[in-house]
């Protein structure tokens, strides 16, 4: 009889955000279609390490299961992206799993993102209404723009961008890849576009548009396949028009 085939984890952990991280290897059995989730789910029913010692489950994040919701997001033998996606089958043995260091860990795989939301809210990226009354058919837009807009919308907030960037550490305070798309897509906007300069002012301030390298690494990286990198040579002549109009205007 032959022996069962198995899968090999080496997980990168810590027990709170003060501890120091420390490398635990796990051994599973295989089954086809897995991916990394239906592993750490595996390990969660039986949580022994290969040492044959048990210990306290892997704590990771995932809601959707499908790359919609982004909470999945970690380092996968070197890559950042979404657990649920990574099949097993196609992932080089031992798979090497680690949290997105970008990010502050919290425990294990789980990190704290709010960085993120922290420059969501700088660049104001909403559209403000004036009430919930019924406001009528807003400005007609053509099938390009609207095109346009629904790649950018596709953003999931999942923080694989800002891994991914040589940018993003802890010499700069660059807010990451992600805003300039997220302005990009608000100011595009119709009625979005009323606050145009303001959100523009805030992507040129402390840690911004300025502070990117250019690298690419960003759109090679996305997981929805978000044309970041069009979007940064956008903001970038909006910016200049901008900072030149403002200039003028003294």
């Amino acid at each position: 009889m032959s022996e069962q085939r198995t899968i090999r984890l080496i997980v990168t952990r810590q027990d709170d955000p003060d501890s120091r991280p420390y490398q635990e290897e796990f051994r599973i059995p295989y089954r086809q279609n897995m991916n990394v989730i239906s592993a750490f789910m595996e390990i969660q029913r039986n949580p022994v390490n290969a040492a044959g010692e048990k210990v306290r489950p892997i704590q990771w994040e995932s809601n959707c299961l499908e790359e919609v919701c982004g909470a999945c997001s970690m380092v996968i033998n070197g890559r950042p992206r979404q657990a649920c996606s990574a099949l097993i089958d196609k992932l080089e043995q031992p798979i090497r799993i680690s949290p997105m260091n970008t990010f502050p860990v919290i425990r294990d795989l789980i990190v704290d993102r709010g960085r993120m939301f922290d420059a969501l809210k700088r660049v104001k990226a909403w559209i403000p209404i004036d009430g919930s009354h019924d406001l009528g058919p807003g400005p007609r837009q053509s099938q390009e723009e609207s095109d346009w807009r629904y790649e950018l919308s596709k953003c999931m907030t999942c923080g694989v961008c800002l891994q991914a960037c040589p940018n993003v550490n802890n010499s700069s305070d660059f807010m990451g890849p992600f805003i300039v798309g997220q302005v990009n897509l608000f100011n595009a906007h119709p009625t979005g576009a009323l606050n145009k300069d303001e959100r523009t002012s805030a992507l040129i301030g402390e840690g911004g548009l300025q502070e990117c390298g250019n690298s690419q690494n960003c759109v090679q990286a996305c997981p929805k396949g978000i044309p970041l990198t069009t979007s940064i040579a956008i903001m970038n002549r909006e910016s200049t028009r901008f900072v030149l109009k403002k200039w003028l205007s003294f």
